[in-house]
């Protein structure tokens, strides 16, 4: 049994865990780099390790540290969270060896589905829908060129390592073919050091679409339905929901059947994602990638099932069996309960073309109420620096109805207010009260056509008004600096999981 987790991650996906892993009476040892030695989730921890300096390559991403703050601390098992080492194959190999485990999938499993080429020829072996394309390693431009030419334009390019949008790039016409080419082949060297290449016939306004899985080393495997990703800004993330407005019974059955024989064939075990895309035009989906971890985005589902998926991870880890309710390991969407969007809140400004902001964070009031899930690694007086993602809390709203659900995170949106840094919470609230979104039309575009011009509101509401007087007397950059490894304060110290507030 797992009686100590070092967790190989900052931020609010640091908290998460920790908070999970009390909950079953584990201990959590957390890991920060020179910028975070004031940051939340070293507060939070039971232990705290310096791993090296601000930036990632300096510590989050130093394996060798992070195993030697294991043994040093006597950890049992490692974490990574999302981001940083959590889909190095090598890395889990490495916390293997060192007599560790590793919460996440084997590392067999990560390689034959961490490269595009090799997961979509995986997915043709078992009868997964995939866009028409090109997936051959190591394919020369002349190659590529051809397959793009042959198979009719427009097109997307992708890196074969590729994830965020890096490496990737959609080709409407024959002059910008090579060009695009070049500059995605470029970008994928720079982000992944592989600029393995792959073509896909182009799916114009299509919808994101994801699948959540657990899957045990017993076999079992449990598709706990499905989160739409479609409002994202240049392939990012802002706005996910479960589950999607446009899934049938029948595009349901085919999702579940698809990831059940992908993830059982690619032998992998814990908690990933496949994702999809949507064609409304001919109803039907296509094979994106798996991703082999934790998302961002998983709240939703956890808000719609009452799955805690992060100790899920962690009996996984531990050889334990799926023991969920017999609707949700058989896939019986008559086990959804009601309705979960998740807003990403980033220190970026909208209408500066998400400029990121950098700064302290001089006055913070949170959302609060029925429905309401704040995931947070931040709070008063704490640094949004440039070495890290420019997110700073998942507002998360439940409802029993898709519109119930739209209305509570509206309000809590309008209840949030963050000083010191701009932030994209107007915008948000902007979004989801459009009527396409109110309607559930959306597609990967639809942020790009329908908010590229936005602009914030001029007015401040009362309540901010008395948040930036507040602010002015408290919260200054010398008390945060002083706040190292002190008590979390009974403002922030809420453990409001999301099985009672599901149910409110």
């Amino acid at each position: 049994m797992i009686r100590k987790i070092l967790i190989a991650n900052r931020g609010e996906i640091a908290i998460r865990i920790i908070r999970a892993a009390r909950e079953m009476g584990i201990k959590a040892v957390a890991v920060y780099s020179e910028a975070d030695e004031t940051a939340l989730h070293v507060q939070w921890a039971d232990e705290a390790v310096y791993v090296g300096g601000p930036e990632p390559r300096e510590s989050y991403l130093r394996s060798e540290a992070i195993l030697e703050a294991a043994k040093a601390t006597g950890a049992d098992a490692i974490h990574p969270g999302y981001g940083f080492l959590s889909e190095r194959a090598e890395f889990a190999e490495a916390v293997e060896a060192a007599g560790l485990i590793f919460i996440g999938p084997p590392a067999a499993a990560m390689r034959s589905l961490g490269a595009k080429i090799d997961a979509k020829r995986l997915a043709v072996e078992n009868g997964v829908p995939i866009a028409p394309g090109f997936f051959e390693p190591g394919a020369s431009d002349e190659r590529i060129l051809q397959a793009a030419r042959e198979m009719g334009l427009p097109v997307m390019l992708k890196a074969s390592a590729g994830g965020g949008g890096r490496g990737m790039r959609a080709v409407f016409s024959d002059d910008e073919l090579e060009s695009a080419l070049r500059l995605a082949r470029e970008e994928a060297r720079q982000a992944f050091d592989d600029d393995d290449m792959m073509v896909e016939r182009l799916i114009t306004q299509p919808r994101h679409i994801e699948v959540q899985v657990l899957a045990d080393q017993h076999g079992q495997v449990a598709c706990l339905f499905e989160r739409e990703c479609s409002l994202q800004r240049r392939h990012q993330k802002l706005v996910e929901e479960a589950p999607s407005p446009v899934m049938t019974d029948a595009h349901w059955q085919t999702l579940r059947e698809s990831c059940t024989r992908l993830i059982r064939a690619a032998g992998y075990t814990g908690a990933g994602t496949v994702e999809f895309m949507y064609d409304p035009h001919t109803e039907s989906f296509a094979f994106l990638e798996v991703n082999a971890r934790l998302q961002v985005e998983h709240p939703v589902t956890e808000m719609i099932t009452g799955v805690d998926l992060v100790q899920w991870q962690i009996r996984i880890a531990q050889g334990e069996a799926l023991a969920l309710a017999p609707a949700l390991m058989n896939g019986d969407r008559t086990a959804i309960l009601g309705h979960a969007i998740e807003c990403r809140i980033v220190a970026e400004d909208p209408s500066k073309g998400f400029m990121p902001s950098i700064g302290y964070l001089r006055g913070w009031a949170a959302p609060m109420g029925p429905g309401i899930r704040f995931d947070t690694g931040f709070g008063p007086g704490r640094e949004v620096t440039r070495y890290y993602d420019s997110l700073i809390a998942k507002l998360i709203g439940y409802g029993a109805t898709r519109d119930e659900a739209v209305s509570r995170t509206v309000h809590a949106l309008h209840d949030t207010h963050i000083l010191g840094v701009a932030t994209n919470v107007a915008y948000l609230g902007d979004v989801l009260r459009h009527p396409g979104f109110l309607a559930g039309d959306i597609d990967t575009g639809f942020l790009g056509r329908h908010f590229a011009d936005w602009q914030p509101p001029t007015e401040w509401p009362e309540e901010l008004a008395a948040l930036v007087q507040a602010a002015s007397q408290t919260h200054t950059p010398t008390a945060a600096a002083e706040g190292a490894r002190t008590p979390m304060s009974p403002a922030w110290d809420r453990a409001d999981g999301f099985r009672s507030l599901r149910t409110q």
